[in-house]
């Protein structure tokens, strides 16, 4: 199964720059040390949401769960990053209660 709707995915600007790509986020600078070692860089964050709906969204999801938020979807597999390094990540999306479409909660390697 996909995550439903996919097409409509949201991947905010500040989720990306802020979060994914801030070596000094408290909670996100492991992650962003990953993906600045695969090229990625906060100049470049438009590419990174790119990547993503290219190379994680085209894949099944491997876990399913609800939250009083609304459904959860976990995706797990490869990366491939600007300069030709590769991780495998998992992503997790939620389509929240009243809504239709999922959006990137967080992204991490696994």
């Amino acid at each position: 199964m996909r995550i439903p709707n996919v097409e409509h995915a949201v991947i905010a600007e500040d989720k990306r720059r802020d979060s994914l790509l801030n070596v000094e986020h408290g909670r996100g600078s492991s992650k962003a040390r990953m993906l600045i070692a695969m090229g990625y860089r906060a100049e470049n964050w438009p590419q990174l949401a790119t990547d993503i709906r290219a190379q994680h969204l085209t894949l099944e999801v491997d876990v399913t769960k609800a939250s009083d938020y609304g459904a959860r979807y976990e995706i797990v597999g490869p990366m491939v990053g600007p300069q030709g390094w590769s991780a495998i990540c998992r992503s997790v999306w939620q389509i929240d209660i009243g809504t239709d479409y999922p959006r990137l909660i967080t992204m991490y390697p696994e």
